[in-house]
């Protein structure tokens, strides 16, 4: 670049020297986040499908931690622990309100919305014409 327009150039807010600037195919952040790194959901689920030997009925057998953490759970809500029923109680909710409800395609309908439906139908059917 000529000397005359380096010395054009104003350095101030959002004008960075132009010797420090990012070259043409440098990453902003290079030493960012690496390929591969894992967010805390990712890390939580390989965890609880971690296997772990448990003793049943004075067999062993070998179950994932989530399964462990739901056999607890359930055991020790029975036995009347109410901290342990109500955090049960919790799950279960939430476990329902994600359930999708059924498409209305696979519906049956009863005689009587049958009969609704077409008398919704005929009404307007009638304001067309």
């Amino acid at each position: 670049m000529p000397r005359e327009q380096r010395e054009d150039y104003e350095v101030g807010y959002g004008k960075p020297p132009r010797h420090t600037r990012f070259a043409k195919g440098q990453s902003g952040n290079p030493r960012g986040r690496p390929r591969g790194a894992k967010n805390f959901t990712t890390l939580l689920e390989e965890a609880l499908n971690e296997a772990v030997t448990v003793t049943e009925n004075g067999g062993r057998r070998k179950v994932s931690k989530r399964q462990a953490i739901v056999t607890q759970l359930v055991n020790r809500s029975a036995t009347a622990d109410f901290r342990a029923i109500k955090l049960l109680f919790e799950i279960v909710r939430e476990n329902e309100r994600h359930i999708e409800p059924a498409s209305p395609e696979t519906a049956e309908f009863s005689e009587a919305d049958q009969r609704v439906i077409e008398q919704i139908r005929s009404r307007f059917s009638k304001g067309e014409r």
